[in-house]
């Protein structure tokens, strides 16, 4: 049976008006309405289109690893990991996994927390790993809030986020990035290892523009905290996400996914962030999305 068949989807509701909905399918974010009633995260009515949904990632969980590693393979304490190869010869996202599985959800106060569990092995990862998402809608503000926990039994990577889709108007968005260095990258969207000023390049955002053309790219975040501003100038409607991941990759061929995570390719690139977990550690991540309507 699809795993669409079983999924349960979870509702929240805030005292201002706003409301998200969570699926277990693929931890996925289905809607994301605003108190003025205008849904800003792009998804699908029916579970069911999730399956075969391009693009594929549209508001799910991503993981083991976010983003791509470089030939689909990584070494560890002096051992060489073989992935599955799904983005030509490189790894993306975990091989594709936590998108399309079924979590286990459980309430908790003010949102749910979402639980998954990936065998040793699973697209040639090491190590059985836990992974938790908490979704919380506080009750007066209009903030949704994501907590990443994961745990292994196997040294291992890891670099969990979220590919939401954001549109938070019809006209075109503005976006600014508070970050003042990129990490470059080759023809196959690899980093080339170079950790590059955005000064005079377009990679700017450090003032907010108009985003006038597609982007796939990692920041290289300045500080923990806030990260980005999305805007709809026609709505006055306004994103605020904070994280306290050290990069964001911004893609914008559907909407504009604004994903927190490790830097693409850390496991073959050792001044990049690490992104290692061991037993007995915790790895954890928050991302938080603030929201301003017009009234």
């Amino acid at each position: 049976m699809p795993a669409t068949k079983a999924a349960e989807r979870v509702e929240l509701t805030n005292q201002l008006g706003m409301s998200v909905s969570v699926l277990t399918y693929g931890g996925i974010l289905q809607t994301v309405r605003l108190p003025d009633g205008f849904n800003v995260a792009l998804g699908h009515d029916d579970v069911a289109d999730y399956e075969h949904a391009v693009p594929r990632y549209m508001g799910a969980l991503i993981g083991r690893y976010a983003n791509r590693i470089a030939g689909a393979r990584f070494t560890l304490d002096g051992v060489e990991h073989e992935l599955t190869a799904n983005d030509g010869p490189n790894c993306l996202h975990g091989g594709d996994e936590f998108d399309r599985a079924l979590w286990a959800a459980e309430p908790v106060r003010d949102g749910v927390r979402l639980t998954h569990v990936s065998p040793d092995g699973e697209h040639g990862f090491p190590g059985t790993v836990t992974a938790h998402v908490t979704y919380t809608l506080a009750p007066r503000r209009n903030q949704l809030k994501l907590d990443f926990e994961a745990t292994t039994d196997a040294p291992t990577v890891v670099s969990l986020t979220t590919h939401s889709y954001w549109r938070l108007g019809d006209g075109v968005p503005v976006l600014q990035i508070l970050a003042d260095r990129y990490t470059p990258v080759d023809a196959q969207l690899i980093p080339t290892g170079e950790i590059a000023w955005v000064a005079g390049t377009e990679m700017d955002f450090r003032v907010a523009r108009r985003l006038e053309r597609e982007y796939d790219h990692n920041w290289v975040l300045n500080a923990q905290g806030l990260a980005a501003v999305l805007r709809d100038p026609a709505s006055g409607r306004v994103l605020r996400l904070s994280t306290t991941e050290p990069g964001l990759q911004v893609y914008t061929h559907t909407g504009v996914a604004l994903e927190p995570q490790r830097f693409p390719d850390s496991p073959n690139q050792p001044h990049f962030p690490t992104a290692v977990l061991r037993p007995g550690q915790t790895w954890r991540a928050t991302t938080t999305y603030d929201f301003e309507v017009r009234r």
